[in-house]
């Protein structure tokens, strides 16, 4: 067998694959001055626990392999709307049909909703489902990305967000043969559906922006700058890193991921990927057996998703800064 194969893509590969399904009309992408780090305290605001984080992986885990269309995923939906619903969001559903090499595939996103003073959008998101591969329960791999967003839709529901926040829960992010297969479309089914849905609705302009965690809860936590995100907003998420003390897992190497947050960028959203793609030796456990609860750590999910809270007053000002100015009145 042959080793795993890296889900990176270079630049010019991304823009292929985003003009497939999508006509590219991108926003503000311009790469803003690289920031000072600010090691200052960690700002007051909502508390992420850790142990909460993690007791929801374990929680999802024991449901079994969780791939698209399975048993164990109906239960992990009901979980993970319990436990929206109980924070008191507005949750929809999402349903569709992956058109995968297996066929249709009934799939879901899952959307929890915080009302903010604006109407305009950002989405926190991550992927909770697993690869479609015997014995493979996915504690990083889909669980630290679902526990991150759950965990952030808790603190954060307490809260009066200055711009509008979807907690989503994409479905289909795994193949369900190979990365590749389906002319390379065999991946993030969820992601691309609901950036066609946008686009079809017309109202891609409503989302500003796209926050994208997955594989954050390797206890050896080190997240590289992923080239193909929008600049100013990596930017942003990296401040934030600096002034909540977890720098040390933001690191300053790169690298280019494809992942959910590409349809999104194919819309014109300016979007982040915060992953952590280095999950044991020479990466040797992710997609295998050995993606278990005893790989992951709720101190790495509490870490990222403190560094995703923390960046929101930072996101909010630059968002504010690109609105369009009022139209000047014409005297009558």
């Amino acid at each position: 067998m042959l080793p795993p194969k890296p889900r990176t893509v270079s630049i010019v590969a991304l823009f292929c694959l985003s003009i497939s399904f999508f006509s590219i009309a991108c926003k503000d992408q311009d790469a803003a001055t690289q920031p000072v780090p600010d090691t200052t305290a960690s700002p007051a605001g909502p508390k992420i626990d850790a142990n909460r984080a993690y007791e929801d992986v374990k929680k999802m885990v024991e449901f079994g392999p969780r791939p698209s269309g399975s048993d164990a995923i109906k239960k992990e939906q009901e979980f993970i709307e319990s436990e929206l619903k109980a924070s008191g969001l507005k949750v929809t559903e999402d349903r569709f049909d992956g058109d995968t090499p297996h066929g249709k595939i009934p799939m879901m996103n899952i959307i929890g909703e915080l009302a903010g003073a604006k109407p305009e959008i950002v989405l926190i998101t991550g992927h909770y489902d697993t690869k479609l591969m015997p014995g493979f329960v996915g504690a990083n791999d889909g669980g630290s990305s679902a526990a991150s967003v759950l965990e952030m839709a808790r603190v954060l529901a307490g809260t009066k967000p200055e711009y509008t926040l979807w907690f989503v829960f994409f479905d289909g992010e795994e193949a369900v043969v190979d990365w590749e297969a389906n002319n390379g479309m065999d991946n993030t089914y969820g992601s691309r559906h609901m950036a066609a849905k946008l686009k079809a609705e017309g109202t891609v302009d409503k989302v500003r922006a796209m926050i994208l965690v997955d594989m954050i809860g390797d206890k050896n936590l080190g997240i590289k700058r992923d080239e193909n995100s929008t600049p100013w907003l990596v930017d942003i998420i990296w401040n934030a890193a600096a002034k909540t003390g977890n720098g040390k897992h933001f690191l300053g190497n790169e690298t280019a991921m494809s992942d959910d947050h590409l349809p999104f960028l194919g819309i014109g959203v300016p979007s982040v990927d915060i992953i952590d793609f280095d999950y044991g030796p020479d990466n040797s456990y992710w997609h295998t057996k050995q993606d278990t609860l005893d790989k992951i750590s709720g101190e790495s999910i509490k870490a990222v998703s403190d560094v995703v809270v923390a960046s929101l007053p930072e996101l909010f000002r630059r968002l504010d800064s690109m609105r369009p100015a009022p139209s000047a009145r014409v005297p009558s």
